[in-house]
């Protein structure tokens, strides 16, 4: 199954170190060797790169994994196909423009049947479950909004149900951003880290490196780490709850839909 990476931050911050464990996922430490990719919101300029060969084997992820990318949201993945031939076309993150912004999107999991109707607004390129799924989401909200997308909390009370409906077809744990919030949904496995001052020392799960945060970060900075298993040692990683949607705006969690378990408890 594929991995996911997320940041979401108060200040442009770079994940480079967070970014050089993860792709050591993408052959070296996991076999997830199918292609790989990243996304880079920073304002409005989004970039996305992608490769349909294994992150641990790319220069470019490499490049990325040593240089910091000033960016508030970023979304990287990793991937082990399970629709969908090898091919750049079928590599996340995925792009589409929607109420004037740039949206991505990236999935880990996988939909069983699930072929729904698109009318044409938005089409996948490649022939994966993931795309399929994201296509679907942004043709429902542009008919449920038209061209004027509203605030955050009402966008992410919008979606939950439909995520929820997409998550009947099997795993379906996702990233998804405007480059202004960052909305993460677990069906499965997905877990959150929150960093702020005082940073300290922390070392990554996939690699002989550590570094000393407060060196690299300010006492403004803020931000929050989603990751599909914890990156890195000596931080307190907290899982989501199947079912559990959150969505992370200048590093605080700002809308919280609680798990499956808990709403039938309640």
């Amino acid at each position: 199954m594929c991995e996911l990476f997320a940041l979401n931050s108060r200040l442009a911050a770079a994940a480079n170190f967070s970014l050089s464990g993860f792709a050591a996922r993408g052959g070296r430490t996991a076999d997830h060797v199918d292609g790989w990719g990243v996304a880079f919101h920073a304002g409005e300029r989004c970039e996305v790169v992608v490769e349909d060969r294994p992150a641990a084997e790319s220069d470019l992820a490499s490049h990325y994994g040593r240089h910091p990318v000033q960016a508030r949201n970023i979304i990287a993945h990793i991937r082990k196909a399970t629709q969908g031939v090898r091919a750049v076309e079928n590599c996340h993150p995925f792009r589409r423009d929607w109420a004037g912004r740039s949206w991505v999107f990236a999935h880990n999991g996988d939909l069983k049947d699930f072929h729904p109707d698109l009318d044409g607004s938005f089409t996948p390129a490649g022939q994966t479950d993931s795309e399929r799924a994201f296509c679907w989401l942004m043709q429902r909200l542009q008919q449920r909004f038209g061209d004027a997308a509203p605030a955050w909390p009402e966008l992410a009370a919008t979606l939950t149900p439909w995520l929820h409906e997409i998550a009947e077809h099997g795993r379906f744990n996702l990233l998804l951003t405007d480059g202004r919030a960052m909305l993460a949904h677990a069906s499965t496995k997905l877990h959150w880290l929150r960093r702020q001052a005082p940073f300290g020392h922390v070392r990554l799960r996939d690699g002989d490196l550590s570094v000393d945060l407060s060196l690299l970060n300010g006492p403004r900075d803020r931000m929050t780490l989603v990751a599909t298993e914890p990156l890195t040692h000596d931080e307190a990683w907290q899982p989501f709850q199947p079912g559990e949607v959150r969505v992370f705006e200048q590093g605080d969690c700002i809308y919280l839909s609680e798990g499956i378990a808990a709403q039938v408890a309640a």
